[in-house]
């Protein structure tokens, strides 16, 4: 049996691990970043998953794991832009920046476990290509909330449709994992 704990975290390792060795070479580089840019970048990652799903062949040595590695640091990274806002200039540290990517994270995995309790892991029943679907979809959604500043009626923020971008991201991880694909 998969343990599911086990591999969610084994996934945010390596997910961290980059994310820390872009800080020492670039710092905290993407505060600059507004909300939207950074729903852009995951738009630029999942657009071209779905484009190598598609077409089954890279021009970029590059496989399908590095952009779903990216969508998971660039949508804990839209998490602390929201929380903390824009910034003109890389105003925190390295060691800011990682407290504040795993304080989301945890958030985020407290989610993961929450709904795959409420689904019965329902994830593992699924195609890898339906995450990168399911993470399109939360990106138009997204763009649709930003473009209306902010509001909705009934509907999760922004914050929330970021969370499960990288839960579907991760899950997308383990998957690939176990296909010998990372």
């Amino acid at each position: 049996m998969n343990n599911t704990i086990d591999e969610f975290d084994a996934a945010i390792k390596v997910c961290r691990d980059l994310y820390i060795r872009k800080l020492r070479d670039y710092g905290a580089s993407w505060r600059l970043m507004r909300p939207c840019s950074i729903t852009d970048q995951i738009l630029i990652k999942a657009t071209r998953i779905r484009s190598l799903e598609t077409k089954g062949h890279a021009m970029v040595d590059e496989g399908i794991m590095p952009e779903f590695i990216g969508i998971v640091n660039y949508g804990i990274i839209g998490l602390i832009q929201l929380e903390s806002g824009v910034s003109d200039v890389k105003d925190i540290t390295v060691e800011q920046a990682v407290e504040r990517y795993d304080r989301w994270m945890s958030e985020t995995r407290t989610l993961m476990l929450s709904k795959n309790h409420d689904y019965d892991e329902a994830w593992r029943l699924m195609r890898v290509s339906s995450y990168t679907d399911l993470i399109l979809t939360k990106l138009m959604r997204t763009k649709e909330i930003e473009d209306n500043n902010g509001a909705t009626t009934v509907s999760e923020g922004i914050d929330a449709n970021y969370m499960d971008m990288v839960n579907y991201a991760i899950f997308g991880i383990i998957k690939l994992t176990e296909q010998g694909e990372a």
